[in-house]
C-alpha cells in the first residue's frame, strides 16, 4: 500500500514526539524522613516537611528561636502599633476576615506575656509576702541591738501568743488538706528568706500558667456582660488575648522605666487604665455609659479571679 505525504508526515511527528517524551529527565524522587513517603521538589506532598535537610548553625538556630518564639518580625511591628494605637482594631481587623497581615492573636499574647514574666523577675522585686509574728520579733530584736547594743529577749506571753497563731494558721489549712497544713508549717519554720525564695519559685514556676487559664474565664466574663449581642464565645476570647496582650506589654515598660520619670509612669498607667473601654465601645459599640458600667464590672471580675489565681500559683509553695 502506497503512503499518501499527510501519512508520512503524521509518521514522523508520533515518532517525534515519543523520542522527545523518552528524552525528557524524570523528576528526581526521594524518601520523606519523617513520614517515609515517596516525595518529589523541596517539601514532602504528605507531611510538609523539608526534603533537604542539615543541621542547623547556631545562627539559624537563633533566627527560628526568635522567629518562632519571640515573633520579632514584620507582621509583629504592624500588629504591635495597631495593638498600641488603634484599641480593638487588630481584633476587628481579624473577625472581618483581615488575617494574613498580622500575627496570630495567641503569639502575640504568649510573646508579651513571656516578655513581662522574663522581666518581672529580672527585676528582682521583693515577693515577701508572708511575713510572720516571730519575724516581727526577730527584727525588733535587731532593732534594739542597733540602738542600745543590747537584745531585748521576747517574753514568755509573746512567744505564746506567737505560737498560738502560727498552730491556728497550721490548724486552718490543714482543714482545707492535710498537705496544705504540713507544708504551712514547714514554711513557719523556715526563716524569712528561705520563706520568700520558695514563695518566688512558686509564682514564678506557676503564675503564666495560671494567668493563661485566666483567658477562658476573662471570655466568659464579656460573653455575659454581652449577652444579646450575637457575639461568639471564639470572639470574646480573641479580644481577651489582644487587651491582654496590651496590659502584659504596658506593664513591661512601666518595670523598665526608671525611676524619677514619674510623667512617663503617670501617661502609662493612664492609657492602660483608659485602653480597655475604649477598645470594648470600638469592638462591640453601646453607649459611652453602658460601656463604662461594663468595664467596671470587668474589672472587678477579674481582679477577684487574678488574685485568686496567683494564690493558687504561690500555694503550690505550700505543697512541697
Amino acid at each position: 500500500m502506497q503512503l499518501k505525504p499527510y501519512h508520512v508526515g503524521l509518521t514522523v511527528i508520533a515518532w517525534n514526539r515519543a523520542v522527545k517524551t523518552e528524552a525528557l529527565p524524570h523528576p528526581d524522587t526521594s524518601i520523606c524522613k519523617n513520614c517515609g513517603a515517596a516525595t518529589s521538589g523541596n517539601f514532602c506532598h504528605q507531611c510538609g516537611q523539608a526534603t533537604h535537610l542539615h543541621v542547623p548553625t547556631a545562627f539559624e538556630f537563633l533566627h527560628e528561636f526568635v522567629g518562632h518564639y519571640v515573633a520579632l518580625e514584620g507582621k509583629l511591628w504592624k500588629s504591635l502599633k495597631l495593638l498600641l494605637f488603634k484599641p480593638g482594631f487588630l481584633t476587628r481587623e481579624y473577625i472581618e476576615g483581615r488575617r494574613a497581615r498580622y500575627l496570630e492573636p495567641l503569639r502575640v499574647y504568649l510573646t508579651f506575656s513571656i516578655i513581662f514574666f522574663a522581666l518581672f523577675k529580672i527585676g528582682g522585686l521583693d515577693f515577701n509576702v508572708m511575713s510572720t509574728d516571730r519575724d516581727e520579733l526577730q527584727r525588733a530584736a535587731v532593732e534594739q541591738v542597733a540602738k542600745d547594743k543590747v537584745a531585748r529577749p521576747a517574753t514568755p506571753e509573746e512567744l505564746a501568743q506567737v505560737k498560738e497563731s502560727e498552730k491556728d494558721l497550721v490548724e486552718i489549712a490543714g482543714r482545707i488538706n492535710p498537705a496544705l497544713g504540713r507544708g504551712t508549717e514547714g514554711l513557719l519554720d523556715m526563716p524569712e528568706k528561705e520563706r520568700s525564695d520558695a514563695l518566688k519559685r512558686a509564682f514564678f514556676s506557676n503564675a503564666p500558667y495560671a494567668v493563661f487559664a485566666l483567658m477562658p474565664v476573662f471570655a466568659l466574663f464579656l460573653k455575659i456582660l454581652y449577652l444579646g449581642k450575637g457575639r461568639t464565645y471564639g470572639e470574646h476570647f480573641l479580644f481577651a488575648l489582644h487587651s491582654n496582650a496590651f496590659a502584659f506589654f504596658m506593664l513591661s515598660l512601666l518595670i523598665l522605666v526608671p525611676k524619677g520619670w514619674d510623667i512617663v509612669t503617670l501617661v502609662l498607667l493612664l492609657w492602660l487604665t483608659f485602653y480597655l473601654p475604649t477598645a470594648m465601645r470600638r469592638v462591640y459599640g453601646g453607649t459611652r455609659t453602658m460601656t463604662a458600667v461594663r468595664w467596671l464590672v470587668l474589672m472587678m471580675l477579674h481582679t477577684i479571679s487574678l488574685s485568686m489565681a496567683v494564690v493558687a500559683a504561690v500555694s503550690q509553695a505550700f505543697l512541697q
